[in-house]
């Protein structure tokens, strides 16, 4: 509080310089008070405004190729000559005492071809003619292991840190922690043919509020959405006027229940669709591109026009600042020809199953990922690939494979991740289990959080008593994957 007026004379302030510089400091510090209300009020308004990240975040986008059924990972990214090699023998087990393997199965050799790809020299499957021209974008993990060994509860803990039901999802946790940059486009987008076994549970809120909720596309209504456009006979200026009316008598309803969540959600939800009628149309207009990009993803084409129609509205979801979009790949066929009830679940024919959904999502996802670098997108988005668990190396009958949760390869691209086709974690030579830097589900979900800028071990939810969130009490930022320093 002290001033020098010249050298060697100390000065006291006056009173009133006093005042001045107390009050200055006091109006700074309600300012920031004000704004800090303003914010939190906002959010509570909009609880999907934009939200700053713990730190710069790496990518403001993810889209995630979930690969239903369960791709074998030796028969797609993890290639194993000694595999190969002991065709026909009993699959050895390598520690009697600890049962490493328990199994009493034959090696099965994985019946396609395998080449060397990019100027990283990784082994892809011939499945995959397209991908295999990405692999320097890509980052592999081949150790992922899970606990559930069947479908829905696997799918339900790869998306949710857990398989107790009523979790969040991971888009639920990241459109919550970050918001949205589109106040006209959901946050957070599905798109599936049919339903994954885990049905709605996969991409549920849970106990968050339901404005985290996903926005579900069915492709076999070509991702049309409900009930979305006004009637005809009503104006814009009547909608908009009902829905002040709506909002009104909502916020008052509200306004005594403070603790019901799902009635903020519920406002939210009509404003966002009388929103969207606009926006969300013209950002589904897949047809509005150019017949060269529709025919880049496989659109017009039998196999792969479901799947690259998704793809492709992806791309257009994540230009229009939509923040997390999961595609859920249907399609593949049996040993005996017929449609799976769950596509890569080939317990029959693995060659078969695997080749048709091969060829069902290769070149799309393929195009997605040429597509987003092409126009500087992939640096900002996330683009990751893989199923709920792997497959068995040993044979299910003689031609299959059965479910294993203890190894699967799961690829991310773009986003921040490391690329140069770098390949984390390691099976046995068998590719039965992960035995090099285990990577669980928890570890995959704090490194994807890190990517956005979100520190796992903050991103949480007071629910019943405690804190919850999406890694539980586990997750390690898998560090190596990351490009550059962290």
């Amino acid at each position: 509080m002290f001033s020098h007026h010249t050298p060697g004379e100390l000065v006291l302030p006056t009173r009133r310089k006093f005042l001045q510089q107390v009050g200055h400091g006091f109006g700074s510090l309600a300012l920031a008070a004000m704004l800090n209300e303003q914010t939190r009020a906002a959010a509570a308004v909009n609880p999907l405004l934009p939200r700053r990240p713990d730190f710069t975040p790496r990518a403001r986008a993810v889209i995630w190729l979930f690969m239903t059924g369960a791709p074998s990972q030796v028969d797609t990214w993890d290639y194993k000559p000694e595999l190969q090699k002991r065709h026909g023998q009993v699959l050895p087990g390598s520690d009697p005492q600890t049962g490493f393997f328990k199994t009493s199965g034959k090696c099965l050799k994985s019946p396609f071809g395998w080449q060397q790809h990019g100027q990283s020299g990784t082994w892809v499957s011939d499945i995959f003619p397209n991908l295999a021209r990405h692999v320097d974008d890509m980052t592999f993990i081949h150790s992922c292991y899970l606990k559930g060994n069947n479908h829905a509860p696997a799918a339900i803990e790869l998306m949710c840190g857990t398989n107790v039901p009523g979790r969040p999802s991971t888009g639920a946790w990241v459109t919550y922690g970050l918001g949205t940059e589109n106040q006209n486009l959901p946050a957070f987008v599905v798109m599936h043919d049919r339903k994954p076994r885990g049905d709605d549970q996969i991409w549920s809120a849970g106990f968050l509020p339901k404005t985290f909720q996903a926005l579900a596309l069915d492709a076999r209504r070509k991702e049309a959405i409900d009930n979305l456009l006004r009637a005809k006979e009503e104006t814009d200026a009547q909608q908009r006027t009902a829905l002040d009316l709506l909002r009104d008598v909502n916020t008052a309803h509200a306004q005594v229940r403070p603790t019901q969540a799902d009635l903020a959600a519920r406002i939210n939800s009509f404003e966002l669709a009388y929103r969207m009628q606009t926006a969300a149309p013209e950002a589904l207009d897949y047809q509005s591109e150019s017949e060269a990009t529709k025919k880049l993803y496989g659109i017009g084409e039998k196999n792969t026009e479901t799947f690259g129609r998704q793809c492709l509205i992806a791309r257009r979801l994540v230009e229009r600042g939509v923040r997390y979009i999961q595609i859920f790949a249907g399609k593949g066929t049996g040993g005996d020809g017929s449609v799976d009830d769950v596509p890569w679940d080939g317990h029959n024919n693995i060659e078969a199953n695997h080749r048709s959904c091969g060829a069902a999502t290769d070149q799309p996802a393929a195009a997605l990922l040429a597509d987003l670098k092409s126009r500087g997108l992939l640096d900002s988005t996330l683009v990751i690939w893989g199923g709920e668990f792997g497959r068995t190396s040993d044979a299910q009958g003689t031609v299959g494979r059965d479910h294993n949760p203890h190894a699967f390869t799961t690829w991310m691209a773009g986003g921040g991740t490391r690329g140069g086709g770098f390949h984390y974690g390691a099976t046995d030579e068998f590719g039965y289990k992960a035995v090099e830097n285990k990577v669980h589900v928890n570890d995959l979900h704090a490194t994807i959080l890190h990517l956005l800028g979100l520190d796992h071990e903050k991103l949480t939810y007071r629910y019943n008593g405690r804190d919850f969130r999406l890694t539980d009490v586990g997750g390690h930022l898998l560090r190596e994957v990351i490009a550059g320093d962290i």
